[in-house]
């Protein structure tokens, strides 16, 4: 939990990338398919996604489980794309709409949440989520408002 109350955010969402029980997070077992292949969970997609070489993507699509696809992903390989900090978001934005839009149950649950603010609930991760003082750039949350956006569109 956050050292800051929630006060005043009853019409936030807030959910957890890592909890394999919140079918918002990185970590849901959902596989989908993107890139040519099957990919367990988000998790598994994002951190795979890192890489140019196809023997570390491998490796990383084959893991047993999430919290292992990222901690193999977060180990410096001379395969890093030089480009990922540029095109994280981009890799994310996209496993999001491809996973939301191969199970139509987890579309209709993600418009349901109508205009309420998705926020990614980690105290420590400014950049994905919002931190503990929700001053960080919840950028999963905001990934999730505007796949949402699009779906009602379509």
């Amino acid at each position: 939990m956050s050292l800051f109350s929630a006060e005043g955010s009853e019409n936030d969402l807030f959910v957890s990338r890592t909890d394999p029980d919140n079918p918002f997070g990185t970590h849901a077992a959902f596989s989908f398919e993107l890139e040519g292949k099957t990919w367990p969970t988000l998790e598994h997609y994002f951190q795979g996604m890192k890489f140019t070489d196809e023997a570390q993507q491998e490796m990383i699509r084959a893991a047993t489980t999430p919290v292992l696809a990222r901690k193999l992903g977060r180990k410096r390989h001379k395969s890093l794309r030089r480009d990922w900090k540029q095109v994280r978001e981009t890799v994310m934005t996209r496993g999001v709409y491809v996973r939301f839009r191969t199970y139509s149950h987890l579309t209709e649950e993600l418009l349901k949440t109508g205009q309420k603010k998705i926020l990614e609930n980690s105290n420590f991760d400014y950049f994905w989520g919002c931190g503990r003082d929700r001053r960080g750039k919840n950028r999963y949350g905001e990934i999730l408002m505007k796949v949402r956006a699009k779906l009602r569109e379509e």
